[in-house]
């Protein structure tokens, strides 16, 4: 199987660390080259500990799993010769409460909006609900997560 990295670097500076008073900032890099900043959400560790201008766990965590539902939609789209021309989604994660009273991401829904190349060949509404189907039966990321993935197609 693959195995895929990231690398993440945070320093504490001239910060005390100990009064828990500390930046959350901190820099992601992938293999590919791509540096992104992130930090704790400000929904989670209060401002100015935390970044709202930096991505934070929970936003990768849906992100991921709107990426990787949309790559799968492209490529089963794509086998079907149904020219995808634009692909949205306004992606929400929630959080909830385990078993344990641990706050968790419960519940991932994804909204996506496509529209398909005006041509003679359009796919079904049903055709494009199966398409969603099959996206999420495939995704790696839905199949690792604990939370909820709902997707609610928007037309």
């Amino acid at each position: 199987m693959s195995d895929y990295r990231a690398e993440l670097l945070w320093t504490r500076g001239d910060q005390d660390f100990l009064d828990q008073r500390y930046s959350r900032r901190h820099r992601l890099r992938f293999d590919g080259g791509a540096e992104i900043s992130a930090s704790s959400s400000p929904l989670s560790v209060p401002l100015p500990m935390s970044d709202a201008s930096a991505i934070d766990p929970e936003e990768m965590l849906v992100a991921a799993v709107s990426s990787c539902h949309m790559l799968w939609f492209l490529h089963l789209a794509a086998k079907r010769h149904w020219r995808v021309d634009e692909y949205r989604d306004q992606a929400v994660g929630s959080m909830g409460r385990n078993g344990q009273g641990k706050p968790y991401i419960a519940r991932i829904v994804l909204r996506p909006q496509v529209v398909f190349c005006n041509t003679r060949r359009q796919p079904t509404a049903a055709e494009i609900d199966l398409l969603h189907e099959l996206a999420h039966a495939e995704c790696y990321i839905a199949n690792s997560v604990r939370a909820e993935v709902v997707c609610e197609a928007v037309r």
